[in-house]
């Protein structure tokens, strides 16, 4: 929370000789000045709740919360294929079909280095980050799941193992590229 002039009046006036009824004014403006920081740091940094209004690919979200900001997120913990991959159209269809105009909760992670809000994204419960590995449209991105628990790094793990061995979704092929082996080709042909 950025201290302004008025916050600091408001101590002072709390504090000071002033009369019961300017005491009290205070106290509303310090008391406003500490909710809008608890609400505003607490709640809306760690969770983001709201309606998927867009989804740009098989990892990629946009999440419009209830104060209409919209928030772009980075699906922690997986890769899905690239649009121009086998499996990246279906992968951004079967996103769609789960969660497009559905109320979710985003479970944020942190930062990337690009800015955007990585995180688990959730509905009624369910872990859509894990069902896009589960139902073979993903892959576990191991390199970037460090913040994993274990417990559910694991899970990750038997999930994709379990849908390569199945041959579900993007497994169906012999061999799959992985996105960021198909990132690093694109950028070692430009």
């Amino acid at each position: 929370m950025k201290l302004q002039a008025k916050h600091i009046q408001a101590v002072l006036t709390l504090f000071g000789q002033a009369s019961p009824k300017q005491k009290l004014a205070a106290a509303v403006v310090l008391l406003t000045a500490v909710l809008g920081w608890w609400f505003g740091t607490s709640a809306s940094h760690d969770t983001i709740q709201g309606k998927v209004i867009a989804v740009a690919d098989g990892d990629t979200v946009t999440v419009q919360d209830v104060a209409m900001s919209q928030h772009r997120i980075r699906m922690a913990f997986i890769d899905a294929p690239e649009k121009a991959q086998p499996h990246g159209d279906e992968a951004k269809q079967h996103l769609s079909g789960q969660v497009l105009g559905q109320t979710v909760t985003v479970d944020v992670i942190e930062k990337d280095r690009y800015g955007r809000t990585v995180g688990r994204v959730r509905l009624a419960g369910a872990d859509i980050n894990y069902e896009m590995v589960r139902q073979g449209l993903a892959w576990h991105y191991t390199q970037y799941a460090k913040k994993q628990a274990s417990s559910d790094y694991a899970r990750y793990q038997q999930a994709q193992k379990l849908a390569e061995q199945q041959g579900t979704g993007l497994w169906q092929q012999t061999n799959p590229t992985p996105p960021w082996d198909f990132r690093q080709q694109k950028r070692a042909a430009q």
